[in-house]
């Protein structure tokens, strides 16, 4: 498990840490942002655009539009490395 450092603001709420889970026998990751209630799994065959468009849809749910936009950016890059 990998843990990043979002330091991402959302209003009054500041979401430091990005909790990630590489499951590498079944090809997938699992996202967790304990400060927003909030998790996903990205399988390895997913396309970046999709990918992005799925995560901003999901993390706007929890938080401001332009948080989620930072978020989705951040965590496709971090998904990307792994």
């Amino acid at each position: 498990m990998k843990i990043r450092k979002a330091n991402v603001h959302n209003g009054k709420v500041f979401i430091e840490n990005v909790y990630i889970y590489e499951n590498k026998k079944q090809e997938f990751s699992l996202i967790a942002i304990p400060e927003i209630e909030w998790s996903t799994s990205v399988q390895y065959e997913e396309e970046r655009e999709e990918l992005k468009a799925r995560l901003f849809e999901s993390l706007s749910k929890n938080v401001a539009e332009e948080t989620a936009e930072e978020l989705a950016a951040k965590l496709i890059h971090w998904v990307g490395e792994m």
